[in-house]
């Protein structure tokens, strides 16, 4: 029990490490003008986050949880997350922050990630991540009730990151024949 909480804590300042990094970016392109988008779903998902992460600890310190197949499996994935995690605030460079903001004249990353996975933060970072964790400390009451709920927040967040880069890649709206 005592290495899966250690790992737990681990990660979780690992993810205090991205958080550093979130602030620092987001104070950079505030200087420059950037628009906050969803500002009470990231303050929701932060709060998930930090849930789930809490009640995964306490339902391994509580259960004696020992390190086998399962735990194995959720390092496995709390490592490759954690790298793609990492990967992303690499290509977004100073635009990476956990919040969603919007810079003028932002440019869109194509890089091959990008290209491939939609959303590859949310879908190959954050779900493996909670997943993970749970594995890790066999979490199943969290993964039962607050994955559902930390997923469908994730969802309204990727609906409004798509409204809003849609004014990036289409700022103008097409004139209709109504309109004409």
């Amino acid at each position: 029990m005592t290495a899966i909480l250690y790992t737990l804590v681990l990660f979780f300042l690992i993810r205090i490490v991205s958080l550093l990094i979130s602030i620092s970016n987001e104070k950079r392109i505030l200087k420059q003008g950037a628009v906050q988008y969803g500002r009470a779903n990231s303050f929701l998902l932060s709060i998930l986050h930090i849930s789930f992460y809490s009640a995964s600890f306490y339902e391994a310190y509580i259960q004696h949880t020992l390190f086998d197949i399962y735990s194995q499996v959720g390092l496995c994935l709390l490592i490759f997350a954690y790298t793609i995690l990492f990967y992303v605030i690499y290509e977004l460079r100073e635009i990476w922050t956990v919040k969603l903001y919007i810079l003028p004249n932002q440019k869109i990353v194509k890089s091959f990630l990008f290209r491939t996975v939609k959303h590859p933060n949310y879908f190959l970072n954050i779900i493996p991540e909670l997943i993970g964790v749970g594995l890790l400390c066999h979490a199943w009451k969290t993964m039962l009730w607050l994955l559902p709920v930390y997923l469908v927040v994730l969802g309204i967040r990727i609906y409004q990151e798509e409204h809003a880069m849609r004014q990036i890649t289409d700022p103008v709206p097409p004139v209709t024949g109504s309109e004409k």
